[in-house]
């Protein structure tokens, strides 16, 4: 097998630190993102940073249709003769673009008979607003699978009442459940990169598990965990979401919490419980 450097060199490519890139070269961890990600002739597959193309190898052989967005040209170019016979077979098409400026359904509109699935593995300065986007777009995927760093990953599944629990958690909670299938190591990647990485599935929900007006639900969760430490009263009055703490503090126990109680705490339900409060006292 050719290495990663040996391609690099090859092709006249370098990895661009300003975007992040750090190619992935464990066959291990590779399966592991494929078997997560579960393609199958029935599916169409987004698949976000290819990079050099080892996952999207994986993707062609077994989904119907492979859709990669790559930003770097002189990758896209060396993906298009790499797939060259996948590309005239209509597996795969390559778009050079990025991410966060796509029109993700105008992109995946041809595919819609089709199972819709997204793989990425995520440059770390974009992590958060590239999940964002795959989650918020208006595709109903059937799964994301990403794989980001370590730190991200136990914040998008982290429970209430733990340290890495935050607004990050609760928007994949409105969308997805999310499930640590691999951690993997800095040494598998070229460049290395600071810190470890670990492979995310998010299966979504075909609707919210709560009814609460979005907007206003996670306007309550963005005040929540603002200021954290403070109680909830406290953080809710400080984002004007109530005349006074003690209409906020009876509004909580209205809800069946106590009037002490912090926004960490609490799961998806109980901000739920809280947005729909306010939101009928407000109207």
């Amino acid at each position: 097998m050719i290495s990663v450097r040996t391609i690099l060199t090859r092709h006249n490519l370098a990895p661009k630190k300003k975007w992040g890139q750090n190619f992935l070269v464990d066959g291990h961890v590779l399966q592991k993102i494929i078997d997560a990600a579960s393609p199958e002739p029935g599916d169409c597959v987004l698949e976000v940073g290819p990079g050099l193309g080892a996952l999207t190898q994986g993707l062609v052989n077994a989904a119907g249709k492979v859709l990669a967005v790559e930003l770097d040209k002189g990758l896209v170019d060396f993906l298009s003769v790499e797939f060259h016979k996948h590309i005239q077979a209509e597996i795969l098409e390559i778009v050079q673009g990025d991410i966060l400026k796509q029109d993700i359904p105008a992109l995946l509109a041809p595919y819609r008979h089709m199972r819709l699935k997204a793989v990425a593995n995520l440059p770390y300065y974009i992590t958060t607003p590239a999940i964002m986007r795959l989650l918020e777009c208006g595709v109903l995927f059937e799964s994301v699978t990403v794989m980001v760093q370590k730190e991200v990953a136990r914040r998008m599944g982290a429970a209430p009442g733990t340290k890495d629990y935050g607004s990050l958690s609760l928007a994949v909670a409105y969308h997805a459940e999310a499930e640590i299938v691999a951690n993997v190591p800095a040494n598998v990647f070229v460049p290395r990169p600071e810190v470890d990485s670990a492979v995310v599935r998010l299966r979504m929900h075909p609707e919210p598990p709560v009814s609460a007006d979005k907007a206003l639900l996670f306007k309550v969760i963005h005040a929540a965990f603002a200021q954290r430490r403070k109680t909830l009263v406290n953080a809710l009055f400080a984002a004007g979401l109530g005349e006074s703490k003690e209409e906020l503090a009876h509004l909580l126990t209205a809800c069946g919490l106590r009037a002490d109680i912090r926004g960490e705490a609490l799961d998806i339900y109980g901000f739920s419980r809280i947005a729909g409060e306010i939101g009928v006292r407000g109207s």
